[in-house]
């Protein structure tokens, strides 16, 4: 596991060097939110972290619920059954394991790894604009139908999940990097995804911290850049 830090957000990546799934602590003044849940085996480290840096985890935000953005949540819920689980009312679905589309939705299939057996329920089901502690839930379906981000209001930093990667070279979510490919493979909707990366552009982020790769400090200008080769794969024009 690596630890990194930048302004408010620690990123906890396991297997930073073959297959990097990343997660990430908000500390807040007296607690942390600990978004998204890894592997299974990352609740030792998880638990760990949060152990050195002396705060008490009380909230467990999802991005969404492909396998390796929940895979600990039932272990870390164990240990924690005081926090509170947050998942977009749409995504909370896909934590149950059900795949089928809403009307509107097209008939697209939901890619991706879905849990079958996951115990945990969610406490709290997001709308666009919802604060939890400092964060602003923002919807940025296109990985899933329900995809969230959140985004810290302290400093503009903004939490992605799957809607942009970096590793392998920055791309928005379903646009095939061959060095990391898996994200474009687990992505429903490569339109939708494109919207949503506009989205994110348009909040003016200071901070890009992504599912899989590294953060990036500054990270407009590489964000248009992911978003003007998206267009052009999809016709979209710039």
């Amino acid at each position: 596991m690596r630890i990194l830090k930048e302004k408010s957000i620690y990123q906890l990546s396991f297997l930073p060097n073959i297959f990097p799934v990343n997660c990430y602590f908000v500390e807040e003044e007296g607690s942390l939110t600990l978004i998204d849940a890894a592997l299974p085996f990352s609740a030792k480290g998880i638990l760990q972290v949060a152990k050195e840096i002396g705060k008490p985890i009380t909230r467990i935000v999802l991005t969404h619920a492909h396998d390796d953005h929940v895979g600990a949540l039932d272990s870390l819920k164990e240990v924690l059954p005081e926090a509170k689980v947050y998942i977009s009312e749409r995504d909370e679905r896909l934590m149950r394991g059900d795949r089928s589309l809403d009307e509107g939705e097209g008939d697209k299939p939901i890619k991706g790894g879905v849990p079958k057996s996951l115990k945990t329920k969610a406490d709290v089901l997001l709308k666009e604009g919802d604060h939890i502690g400092s964060l602003l839930s923002i919807a940025t379906p296109g990985h899933t139908p329900g995809s969230f981000s959140f985004l810290d209001t302290r400093n503009q930093a903004i939490i992605v999940g799957d809607a942009l990667q970096t590793r392998g070279g920055i791309a928005v979510s379903g646009q095939f990097r061959p060095f990391f490919p898996f994200p474009a493979f687990a992505t429903w909707s490569h339109e939708v995804a494109l919207e949503s990366a506009i989205k994110i552009l348009d909040y003016s982020p200071s901070l890009l911290a992504v599912g899989h790769g590294k953060m990036i400090v500054n990270p407009e200008k590489i964000i248009s850049q992911a978003i003007k080769r998206a267009q052009i794969k999809l016709g979209k024009g710039i």
